[in-house]
């Protein structure tokens, strides 16, 4: 199943401000829109702007990523994201669950896998 960025509709009210316990599924948080991974720059939030978003189920290749970055799971539905040491998602480590999010060193990752 692929997913397209038409359906996603996110309104500036649909926003979590930090602190809420129980955010909901649809919600964005942190300038990450509801049914994407995201990545922020060094181990922050970067002020709510991550450097780059993920949508579709697949691997992405990365280029250029060098120390720790910030890896947010925004997905819905049980969606996992895995960051992987080959390209095309390949030689991956532990999946993270939606809601969830690590700060990993992108130096030794080539690519990332989203999977539902």
């Amino acid at each position: 199943m692929r997913r397209t960025t038409a359906a996603l509709a996110v309104t500036a009210a649909a926003l979590v401000t930090p602190g809420v316990a129980h955010a909901q599924a649809t919600d964005a948080y942190q300038g990450c829109p509801s049914g994407y991974v995201c990545i922020y720059p060094n181990a922050s939030w970067n002020n709510g702007v991550p450097e780059h978003f993920y949508y579709n189920y697949q691997a992405y290749d990365l280029s250029n990523e060098f120390g720790v970055h910030r890896i947010f799971n925004n997905q819905t539905g049980g969606a996992t994201v895995q960051t992987c040491r080959g390209y095309g998602g390949s030689n991956c480590g532990d999946k993270m669950l939606p809601w969830n999010y690590r700060d990993e060193d992108l130096t030794p990752i080539n690519s990332i896998l989203l999977q539902p």
